[in-house]
């Protein structure tokens, strides 16, 4: 069967992450009153790490008790990992950027999607020179629920055109990235060993495939 569409994701998939959620975390959350001494900060942390892939704002609204201090840290959440990534402390993981050019050369569409905001995701890709890279990328917003629900899947299909959803290929570093994918129909659902996720987390949140890093993803598309 043919694969028409590959959607990847961002942060642990194909660009690094190491630490930037976190540290964007910890400054957000002491925006929102919760400082590092807190008692109530390791939980916290503990549940970013557990919901890691998912919508930014839907996990402060899990944490905090109003929308207003939920907002709150989502905007200095944004603002502290734009700072992280103009600081050039974001880079792409090893041969990411090859596999997608190598997707679309074989005629293959690739869509970027990631559990940041529009802002954050946009900031990525111009710090990495990556805008244009791919045939489309979507951000939680605008009716788009983010991570597990299937919609940043299902819209990337609608809007290039895809024929079926057995055509398309997930992949990511979380257990949501997997649900995603597979809530979506998706006939690949592959996890990877780049990001949050270990290999007993993504299996059982029904990944087809698990690999070693995104360049390994070609191999088991067709």
């Amino acid at each position: 069967m043919t694969t028409e569409l590959v959607v990847l994701d961002l942060a642990g998939t194909t660009v690094a992450d190491d630490g930037l959620v976190v540290r964007a975390f910890t400054a957000a959350i002491g925006a929102a009153g919760v400082s590092e001494e807190d008692s109530r900060f390791a939980g916290m942390l503990a549940h970013v790490h557990a919901t890691m892939g998912q919508s930014k704002i839907t996990v402060f609204r899990s944490l905090l008790p109003t929308e207003d201090l939920a907002q709150r840290a989502n905007a200095e959440f944004e603002r502290a990992y734009g700072v992280l990534v103009a600081a050039g402390e974001c880079k792409p993981l090893p041969g990411a950027e090859e596999v997608i050019r190598g997707l679309r050369h074989a005629g293959v569409k690739v869509a970027l999607t990631t559990g940041f905001a529009v802002a954050t995701q946009q900031a990525i890709l111009g710090a990495l020179g990556w805008r244009g890279l791919a045939d489309l990328a979507l951000a939680p917003g605008d009716g788009l629920r983010g991570r597990p629900y299937p919609d940043l899947v299902l819209a990337a299909v609608l809007r290039l055109g895809v024929t079926d959803v057995r055509h398309v290929a997930v992949a990511g570093d979380t257990p949501a990235d997997m649900r995603t994918g597979l809530a979506a129909g998706a006939r690949v659902v592959a996890g990877v060993l780049t990001g949050a996720g270990t290999g007993a987390e993504l299996r059982e949140a029904g990944a087809t495939h698990v690999l070693g890093s995104v360049r390994d993803l070609p191999d088991v598309l067709d």
